[in-house]
């Protein structure tokens, strides 16, 4: 057995040394080493160079045993990946001591080379197999899983991330339209995929992507057939909305798109877990943009109508802060109301309370941040790192259970200027500043601004 297989090879032996006892004791971990094991010698002949037909089948089965393991099995492979795959140490010690002499281009290019972990080459061999690229992309969706009690593994972890964010870059993705005519697979997989606003039915489905005023717009990979990758949704109206009740009606008058001014986009989902911290959704918005554009000349008014999905958490915290900057102790008082079950149903109770929840939500985006500084709404660091400003704050604009559960019904809209995307992005990236309206910046008290508020981790 070779040397990069070290590990399981002393982990088979020492189990052998403890006596047949133990074996007996525990057979499925036992066997479960063993595969694993076998799998990685697999992986090294893969490395080892074989001609493209023979290494496109070894590859294959590779990926089909994989394909076959318990949950055990894959942690223990994904040990291995990450203990025996690593780069190989005496190679990255002699080209660092050989550019460390000379200095020369073709030691430094010795170093970079050494310094590449053996697993990521063991990636893109596997990528030969027929349909491999997938299978990849799941087994990455598995190592997130071990990742949550096995941070040990994250390096693995890292080099799926290298390896997918070239292969699934901006120049080999493909937009297509969502329609009512395309296959039914794929449009179940929308159905699945939709994680903002649930699709309840065919019916729901069928208002969302067939209707004049709507359109449905996905990312998809050669790679990955029928697989989109991630999918926005689009609504087409004479304004700003303020909630998303309106929009996701079955039964509302219907607008002749060639009179709207706006596009809202009020659902954007990625599909493919696997390929978390690859970035699709700020070339999807500035695509479907010029796209819509091209066929609606009139839309001038390009925004988003956003879920707030950690106010409700956060807003929490400053309800028990005596020493809340954000609320008042009278406010503190009346937002007691959010505890009971029933609240959203009264249309008194909303009325009051919304403009508590306006001057909170200011201080949510503008104000409040994480240890790194920034703004403490994951959807918020999307939209302004894309080049979004934050143009309005809704306090009553998702009434639904999910909306009142993470965001106590709060809403938001990002609008993008076109001619102003590429300064909000280099004041986002380069000061963490929050581009926002003036509207919006009216509803932050000077107090709120005078005191940092305790950042989130």
């Amino acid at each position: 057995m070779s040397t990069s297989t070290s590990f399981f090879s002393d982990l088979l032996t020492s189990i052998a040394e403890r006596g047949r006892s133990l074996l007996s004791s525990s057979p499925r971990k036992a066997q479960g080493a063993v595969r694993s094991a076998s799998l990685v010698d697999r992986c090294e002949e893969l490395l080892s160079g074989r001609g493209e037909a023979s290494g496109m089948a070894l590859a294959r089965e590779i990926l089909e045993r994989y394909g076959r393991m318990k949950t055990g099995e894959r942690i223990a492979f994904f040990e291995a990946l990450a203990e025996t795959f690593g780069p190989d140490r005496a190679r990255l010690d002699a080209a660092i001591e050989s550019y460390a002499r000379t200095g020369s281009d073709t030691a430094m290019e010795a170093v970079h080379a050494a310094s590449e972990p053996r697993r990521q080459a063991l990636f893109r061999r596997l990528n030969m197999a027929p349909q491999a690229t997938l299978s990849l992309v799941r087994m990455r969706e598995d190592l997130m899983d071990a990742l949550v009690h096995r941070r040990d593994l994250s390096a693995v972890d890292h080099d799926f991330g290298h390896l997918f964010s070239s292969w699934f870059n901006r120049g080999f993705l493909v937009l297509r339209r969502i329609h009512w005519s395309t296959p039914a697979n794929v449009l179940e997989k929308i159905i699945r995929y939709e994680a903002v606003h649930e699709i309840r039915d065919w019916n729901d489905l069928r208002a969302r992507v067939d209707t004049p005023d709507r359109r449905c717009y996905a990312f998809f990979h050669p790679a990955l057939v029928d697989e989109p990758l991630i999918f926005v949704e689009v609504a087409l109206t004479a304004d700003i909305p303020g909630a998303i009740a309106p929009i996701l009606a079955e039964k509302r008058t219907h607008l002749d798109p060639k009179k709207a001014t706006t596009a809202v986009f009020y659902s954007i989902s990625n599909c493919q877990r696997g390929l978390a911290g690859v970035s699709f959704g700020n070339f999807l918005i500035k695509q479907v943009v010029e796209d819509i554009s091209r066929e609606f000349p009139a839309l001038t008014t390009f925004v988003t109508l956003s879920p707030s999905p950690t106010f409700a958490k956060w807003l929490d915290g400053e309800r028990r802060n005596a020493e809340s900057t954000v609320l008042t102790p009278a406010e503190q008082e009346t937002l007691k109301i959010l505890d009971t079950p029933d609240w959203a149903e009264k249309a008194d109770v909303r009325e009051q309370i919304s403009p508590i929840l306006s001057t909170a939500a200011a201080a949510y985006y503008l104000v409040a941040k994480t240890a790194r500084g920034k703004p403490v709404d994951p959807v918020a660091r999307f939209h302004l790192g894309n080049g979004a400003r934050l143009e309005c704050i809704n306090p009553m604009g998702d009434l639904s259970p999910k909306g009142i559960k993470q965001a106590h019904g709060l809403m938001v809209n990002y609008r993008y200027v076109l001619a102003d995307i590429e300064k909000n992005h280099e004041a986002f990236a380069g000061k963490s500043e929050v581009v926002a309206s003036p509207a919006v910046k009216k509803l932050l008290r000077a107090e709120t601004t005078q005191r940092a508020l305790v950042p989130t981790s």
